[in-house]
């Protein structure tokens, strides 16, 4: 639900370029390239990252580094950071927290080696100290192979939590009430009803059930003490998604792109009539409706944004205005973002970053409108020798605008680069402006790198992620990758020699399609997470996501139990068509990843041993889907500088931390040993 990034803005704040000598001199001088990086720098963990402020504004915490691995710290607001203490001490990254309303807890989520199955924590920051040197931590959701979600922390009620878990049916949640301080757990809700998502207003009452249609379409219905009433529906190809009550309790806030709409709009519902008021649209005209801020104390909306290919922020108050005006003058350029505010809005913690800077921190002050420094989040990382990441566009081979993202190495010129396609997962997901660890550092090692918003990318409107449906593999969202290829090799930028393919979960599906179904393209390619068999990752999926399939996978990429679609399915699965692959390929997975089984690697792995094809593999026995812990992130990139230097010729670094070196040797398989398992199995 949108209202849960109430503290998430983005302002674009264009910086103005400098103008330097034009003399033979300095243009040699600019076309230098940049000092090799150490990986280290991208890739080890952020000293400081993640701060928060508490609601009634006098602590702020953070995620820093205890006994190795990333958790929780906190100190007084105004204090130094080396006055803070740690208040969790978990053996795996904490990958979310927030405050509780009352300043009284800090809630993290944390799960089993990339299971993904969330339990939610509680941790008194001022408890005493027990084992290693921390407040005891309470486990909120204890029960195992469970995932939690956290549906409302109410504002009159600051002391509990309402919780999903699916202990009972694990495709469905029921609804708890959880107390914060004893841990108690009450039953409220059954959902026997095969509700996907509930909501609740601001006081912390189940308003609104989000469930789908035999179709594939949606329905948003009334939650009463009769049970639940249709309001609204939409198609499988449309979305009217709630982002937040209002505060009159009659109406919610939401973003719909129904009926003729193609661009998502921001508008009212009346929950008792259903009755549409529209809000607003994108002023531009270009892209969906993005995020409202709400004043956290009073709930008036203060501003929307927009994420085209820079943010957009549009203030909706004198205050708001005012306060963009003050945020402008105290910080220096780059794009700001407003992460976290005390509940009156006296205090707000606001990074200032770009696509060359990972972000600096700032506590700002609104009375005196001063913004003071906090932390840098890589202050070692040395902006000045990084890539400047520009947005692009081309025409497909049917015409259709597509987006993107290219970046060039730094003093290097844009011609005949060896090439990396760095492919977004979702697909339902996009490509964003701003720093990319993975695109600045294959950019450092002398690759262009493009990123690809390809059709079924968000943000674009209805039509532009429709146009993707059914398009996987050897349709229209391969092609658009292809396309951004040749507009490379068009431009003069890529070697048509050299290029390579990367990505991550459907990027890492792409990265096999591309490879299969356009051997001559690439020279090599890294899946990451990857699908190889698009039956067995539909089969394999969670419980939980079942009750979407219908109207996102059955529809949009096929449905295996019908004979048809499970025909173009493998039509358009790697797996069964690998004796095509000429590239040589870097197999990268997680042991416990719940969205895509590693078998979906172990049988392409093995599939191209069988036919001598030439394939490494990495595989990391605690992460699931994407890589968390630091180790693990870092022999990465070794293996990916390695490999592609040997098949693109950038540059690599040549030392190696000894344990580093002595990760990757643990996590790297031998092919000539895999087995190829069920996914259950696997």
């Amino acid at each position: 639900m949108k209202r849960l990034s109430i503290f998430v803005l983005g302002l674009a704040l264009l910086a103005a370029a400098g103008c330097g000598d034009t003399t033979k001199e300095s243009a040699e001088v600019a076309m230098e390239p940049a000092p090799l990086l150490d990986r280290e720098l991208f890739f080890g963990d952020p000293e400081i990252s993640g701060s928060q402020l508490s609601p009634d504004g006098k602590w702020m915490s953070f995620i820093k580094p205890y006994e190795g691995t990333r958790n929780i710290w906190v100190k007084a607001a105004d204090a130094p950071f080396d006055s803070a203490k740690p208040v969790t001490a978990d053996d795996r990254p904490v990958p979310g927290y927030f405050w509780s309303r009352d300043s009284a807890y800090i809630l993290y989520v944390q799960d089993k080696d990339g299971d993904e199955n969330y339990h939610v924590w509680a941790v008194d920051p001022a408890g005493e100290a027990a084992d290693k040197g921390v407040p005891a931590a309470r486990n909120l959701t204890p029960v195992d192979g469970v995932r939690a979600q956290i549906y409302s922390v109410p504002k009159n009620v600051p002391e509990v939590m309402l919780v999903g878990m699916n202990d009972r049916d694990p495709r469905f949640h029921d609804i708890y009430k959880v107390d914060i301080a004893s841990g108690e757990r009450v039953l409220i809700r059954q959902n026997d009803e095969g509700v996907g998502y509930w909501m609740f207003d601001l006081e912390g009452e189940l308003r609104l059930a989000y469930r789908q249609l035999p179709d594939g379409g949606t329905e948003l219905l009334r939650v009463d003490m009769q049970g639940l009433e249709q309001i609204i529906t939409c198609t499988y190809e449309e979305d009217i998604t709630p982002v937040g009550f209002h505060k009159d309790r009659r109406h919610v806030y939401i973003q719909t792109n129904k009926g003729e709409r193609d661009l998502s709009e921001f508008m009212m519902m009346d929950v008792e009539t259903g009755e549409l008021t529209f809000i607003e649209k994108d002023p531009e005209n270009e892209v969906d409706f993005g995020n409202p801020i709400f004043h956290p104390d009073t709930d008036e909306l203060m501003a929307t944004t927009y994420v085209g290919d820079r943010v957009r922020v549009y203030p909706k108050t004198k205050e708001a205005e005012k306060l963009w005006a003050s945020l402008q003058k105290a910080l220096p350029e780059g794009e700001i973002g407003v992460s976290s505010m005390a509940r009156d809005m006296s205090k707000m913690l606001v990074s200032v970053s770009s696509d060359v800077d990972p972000g600096s921190v700032y506590l700002f002050d609104t009375a005196t409108g001063k913004a003071e420094l906090q932390y840098r989040s890589r202050p070692e990382l040395p902006a000045g020798d990084l890539a400047h990441m520009k947005p692009v566009s081309f025409s497909a081979r049917d015409g259709m605008k597509i987006h993107g993202y290219l970046t060039v190495p730094k003093g290097m010129e844009a011609k005949n680069l060896p090439v990396v396609m760095y492919i977004h997962g979702g697909p339902w997901a996009r490509d964003y402006w701003g720093y990319d660890p993975y695109a600045q550092f294959l950019a450092n090692r002398g690759y262009a790198v493009m990123q690809v918003n390809y059709r079924s990318s968000t943000g674009y409107g209805k039509n532009y992620m429709n146009a993707g449906n059914r398009e996987w593999g050897i349709g229209s969202m391969q092609h658009d990758i292809s396309d951004a290829v040749q507009w490379l090799k068009d431009e003069g930028i890529a070697d048509p020699a050299r290029v390579g393919i990367f990505g991550g979960s459907y990027g890492g599906y792409a990265t096999l399609a591309g490879v299969t179904f356009t051997p001559d393209l690439y020279a090599c390619g890294v899946p990451y997470v990857g699908p190889s068999n698009l039956i067995t990752l539909i089969d394999s999926f969670p419980e939980y996501w079942k009750p979407f399939l219908e109207g996102s996978w059955y529809k949009k990429v096929g449905n295996p139990e019908i004979e048809a679609d499970r025909q173009d399915l493998i039509a358009r699965s790697p797996l069964f068509h690998c004796e095509q692959i000429k590239a040589p390929l870097l197999v990268v997975h997680g042991a416990n990843d719940p969205r895509v089984k590693q078998h979906e690697s172990d049988q392409i792995v093995v599939a191209l041993r069988q036919k001598d094809k030439p394939v490494e593999y990495v595989v990391a026995p605690d992460e699931g889907h994407g890589f968390r812990a630091p180790n693990n992130r870092k022999a990465l990139a070794v293996a990916m500088e390695r490999f592609l230097a040997k098949h693109l010729h950038g540059r690599v670094q040549e030392d190696v931390l000894p344990e580093t070196q002595a990760r990757l040797d643990e996590i790297t398989v031998d092919v000539k040993a895999v087995e190829v398992t069920t996914p259950d199995e696997g």
